[in-house]
């Protein structure tokens, strides 16, 4: 198992390339299962997640090619419409293959979703969407096994979520008749999901509006697409910058794709300028101050990014009300952050109290989820001494060799394997 080495204390300066969002990859590579015809995704960073989304639809027999940036996908060849717990365990987005494979083949067989522990985060809206099509669907032995074919229906979301917004999109586009989807999510990589169904002659309308229209159409054929920048890992480039009194361009990095994250930096005199080549951020004449966050759906402040300021706001002036609405548990990290000397109150499991502290010091703390263990590599960029991540497999999750793209800025970060102890 691999653990990050870092030595607190370096300034963050120079460049660094951000690519396609994680968040936007993996949906778009579900919906290749839509054509028999090739879909070609550019601006690729191979994570482990975009991996493990490769292995699954190989084990259905696709032909997944990987370029240095690109990945081109083609399932003109299915032979298995299961999506077993092997690859369903590692991450709950390989669940998204349900709507494409009801929707093209009528019949699916997902294992029940798994990846990183931030509390329930249930599919009844993905089961209830679909069964509303016309899906029979039946649990069993951890399995979601759906059949269709699948008819046309109106769809309201009691609550918003971006997981049954791509399934219930995936499985509309091919699907007779008119399906209207209201309360849909509105998050950039869900737009892209659309926008992508779109160039394969999907008929969507309502792009970014609370109520989509789909007509079906009898068939997709291949494209091109680039995926959209990540705003999360520009958030994280820009926070670690931040923390440091740095100044780096975040080369790709666009700030209309991540405008209340930025609002949370501008009182702390953290400049960001939006350039040809991406996202410019000075820090240097930065002075940290308490900031209140509440995460809520976009356009609100993303609760991916909110162990990233929850770090930041630990070393700020003054007190720090942070609430989380999205999900549950995702304070997990704050134990560790008050390892390494942060003071900060667990209110509740939506409320925490950051008291703002003048330094970190280094300590070996454990990643427990994605978005907080790199919350727990922040800390250790700006914590007094040496500090030890442990388990950065989830980091890899969502960061392509992030350790890489720190040291190139300054960082005194390197991987190692940890010996097992006993």
């Amino acid at each position: 198992m691999y653990a990050f080495k870092i030595n607190g204390g370096r300034t963050l300066s120079g460049q660094v390339q951000v690519k396609g969002a994680k968040n936007a990859i993996l949906p778009l590579m579900a919906a290749a299962l839509l054509t028999d015809e090739p879909i070609t995704l550019h601006n690729i960073s191979y994570l482990s997640d975009v991996l493990t989304l490769s292995d699954l639809l190989t084990s259905m027999g696709a032909s997944v090619v990987q370029d240095a940036d690109s990945i081109t996908i083609q399932c003109s060849q299915i032979t298995c419409t299961t999506a077993s717990y092997d690859y369903v365990s590692k991450m709950r987005a390989t669940f998204w293959v349900l709507g494409p494979l009801l929707g093209r083949f009528h019949q699916a067989k997902v294992s029940l979703p798994g990846g990183c522990a931030i509390g329930a985060r249930p599919v009844d809206l993905y089961i209830k969407a679909l069964e509303k099509m016309g899906a029979t669907i039946e649990i069993d032995n951890g399995y979601v096994v759906a059949k269709g074919p699948l008819h046309a229906a109106e769809i309201s979301f009691p609550k918003i979520s971006v997981g049954a917004t791509h399934n219930t999109i995936m499985a509309a586009v091919l699907t007779p008749g008119i399906t209207v989807i209201h309360n849909p999510a509105l998050e950039p990589e869900a737009v892209d999901l659309i926008r992508l169904l779109q160039k394969m002659g999907a008929d969507i309308q309502g792009v970014g509006t609370r109520t989509l229209t789909i007509t079906g159409v009898s068939k997709l054929h291949g494209t091109d697409y680039a995926v959209i920048s990540d705003r999360i890992e520009t958030a994280t480039f820009a926070v670690a910058t931040a923390l440091t009194r740095g100044r780096v361009m975040i080369k790709g990095g666009d700030i209309s794709l991540m405008q209340s994250v930025a609002e949370t930096l501008y009182p702390s005199q953290i400049e960001l300028t939006q350039t040809q080549d991406g996202l410019l951020v000075d820090a240097t004449h930065a002075n940290l101050v308490a900031t209140p966050i509440t995460t809520s759906e976009y356009p609100g402040f993303p609760t991916d990014s909110q162990p990233l300021l929850t770090t930041m706001l630990s070393v700020a002036k003054g007190d720090s009300l942070v609430t989380e609405r999205i999900y549950e548990n995702r304070f997990m990290h704050v134990p560790e952050l008050n390892r390494m000397g942060a003071n900060i109150q667990i209110i509740d499991n939506k409320n925490i109290l950051i008291h703002g502290v003048s330094e970190l010091s280094g300590a070996t703390v454990t990643s427990s989820d994605l978005r907080g263990g790199i919350g727990l590599v922040l800390a250790g960029l700006v914590a007094k001494g040496e500090s030890i991540v442990q388990r950065v497999y989830h980091i890899d999750r969502g960061y392509h060799r992030v350790e890489e793209k720190l040291t190139a800025l300054g960082a005194d970060i390197v991987r190692f394997k940890q010996e097992k102890k006993g």
